[in-house]
This record gives structure tokens, C-alpha cells and sequence, in this order.
């Protein structure tokens, strides 16, 4: 089992060990301020507990189903989406691209329960990505742009320009506010575009509304 060091403490990529965020963490895996994420604490909205320094701190878990219950954003499917024939009512293979450990394992955690039977990849930077592509072959692909080493956008564009990747369907999620990004990435055959902060249930959603019929 690997484990990263995110902001001092250790965090298992793939969760077997119970994993806890502080309020700063939740904020930048939300892509909000950090007295955002207090304040969701301090109302209720968020479950957390406190440290006997007096520091929130939240479970992985209940993270993942604040996440999954608030309506930040809607995904947009394009009629794109209906070209991509390799992703399956019940995808086999997911690789989540995101630099953000928390972020990506937080992603990984809900996917877990949401597709049981589906193998989840794991890349933290565009290199990475590209090889997991080529020997695993992944069904979907949850793609940030703004990555280490290769950038999303270009990695987006080799996917859309070679089969080497096995064609997968890409779902693009981005906490950039340029306008001219979504339409780029919809012009290379993304199914859905989010922006952050993330609300997991809708990439869920995004994956089997946009699914082959």
C-alpha cells in the first residue's frame, strides 16, 4: 500500500486505512476559501469533529457525501457524447486525473461505492495518465487541466487524435474560469465539463446519462 504526504499528514491513495482532512483541505479540495469550508462546519452542513487543539477535522467518508448532496454545478453533455462507443452502461475501467491527492482519492472513495465492479486507476500528472492509458485501456477517463508535465488540454487532444488510448470517454473537471477551456474541450468529444467545486453524485450521473444506449 502507497501512501502521499498532503500537507503533513498521510494519506492512503487507496483508503485502506480510515483518512481525515482538515477544514484548509476540504477548502482546496472544494476549490473554496478556507473560512467557506468553516462556516459549512460551524452551520452543520458538514460533519466534522474537533482536535483537543480545537482544529476541524473531517472523515474521507462524510466529505464524500457532502460532496455527493450539494448542488454546485450541472454537468453539460453534448451531443459528442454519442460517438464514444467504448464506455459501457457499467464501466470496467475508470482512471481519475488529478494532481490534488485529496481530490482524487476523495473521487476514487465515492466511485468505489458507485461502480463496485469497476477497476479505478489513479494518475496524479499528465505522464502518468498517459501510461495507465496505454496498458490499462480505461473505459472513462475523469480528466483535470491543470496538471503537472503534460497539461489536460493537450493530454485531451492526444486522446481525441489516436486510438493508442483505447478511445475512452473523457469527462473534463477544472476549477479554470476561461470560457473559451469549455469550448476547446467540447470540440474534442468531451462528455461532460464541470467546474469546481465538484459535486461527485453529478459525475456519477455524467457517466451513465451520456453512456452508450
Amino acid at each position: 500500500m502507497t501512501f502521499s504526504t498532503y500537507k503533513g499528514e498521510f494519506v492512503s491513495k487507496n483508503f485502506e486505512k480510515t483518512v481525515v482532512f482538515s477544514a484548509l483541505e476540504v477548502a482546496n479540495i472544494c476549490s473554496v476559501a478556507n473560512q467557506t469550508a468553516i462556516n459549512w462546519i460551524r452551520n452543520g452542513y458538514l460533519k466534522a469533529y474537533s482536535t483537543p487543539g480545537g482544529q476541524y477535522r473531517v472523515y474521507a467518508d462524510d466529505l464524500v457525501n457532502f460532496m455527493t448532496d450539494r448542488e454546485f454545478q450541472s454537468p453539460i453533455c453534448g451531443a459528442d457524447a454519442q460517438r464514444h462507443t467504448s464506455i459501457r452502461k457499467t464501466p470496467v475501467g475508470i482512471l481519475i486525473v488529478e494532481d490534488e491527492v485529496g481530490l482524487n482519492s476523495v473521487i476514487k472513495q465515492y466511485f468505489k461505492k458507485e461502480f463496485p465492479d469497476a477497476e479505478l486507476y489513479q494518475a496524479f500528472d499528465g505522464f502518468e495518465a498517459g501510461s495507465i492509458m496505454v496498458g490499462k485501456k480505461p473505459d472513462v477517463v475523469i480528466l483535470d487541466l491543470n496538471l503537472p508535465g503534460v497539461d489536460g488540454l493537450e493530454l485531451c487532444k492526444k486522446i481525441n487524435a489516436t486510438d493508442e488510448f483505447g478511445n475512452p470517454a473523457v469527462i473534463v473537471i477544472t476549477a479554470l474560469q476561461d470560457t473559451e477551456i469549455e469550448k476547446q474541450v467540447h470540440d474534442l468529444n468531451v462528455i461532460a465539463f464541470f467546474r469546481k467545486p465538484l459535486v461527485l453524485s453529478e459525475l456519477s450521473q455524467a457517466i451513465r446519462s451520456c453512456s452508450e444506449k
